[in-house]
């Protein structure tokens, strides 16, 4: 089982997640996160660390939330791994709360 980084991180991208992952499996893109469903090992130290409770279990994630699974996986080769903890997008408190930010995921490389 994996991981998966949903849309509530879209527009925040905070990275406390990233910081805390022991096998480097999450990848950033320009205002979003995703984990790496082949290099997760399900440790679940990432969980607790999201300010915006953007992470499930992939048999955890949301019924509206499932395109996330593989949207993950898709993003995944095309942007760079992330290890450490910077400063969250701008707009991040704005963006917290918001629901159905699909339409504001940027895929280009960060």
């Amino acid at each position: 089982m994996t991981y998966v980084v949903t849309e509530n991180c879209i527009e925040c991208k905070y990275t406390d997640c990233a910081e805390v992952c022991p096998v480097e499996c999450f990848h950033e893109g320009p205002n979003f996160l995703v984990i790496d469903p082949v290099e997760c090992i399900d440790c679940a130290a990432c969980v607790p660390e999201c300010p915006v409770d953007a992470i499930f279990a992939e048999d955890e994630v949301p019924e509206d939330q499932k395109h996330c699974i593989a949207l993950n996986a898709e993003l995944t080769p095309h942007w760079p791994v992330i290890i450490r903890k910077h400063d969250p997008l701008p707009r991040a408190e704005e963006f917290k709360n918001q629901k159905n930010k699909l339409p504001l995921l940027r895929r280009e490389r960060a």
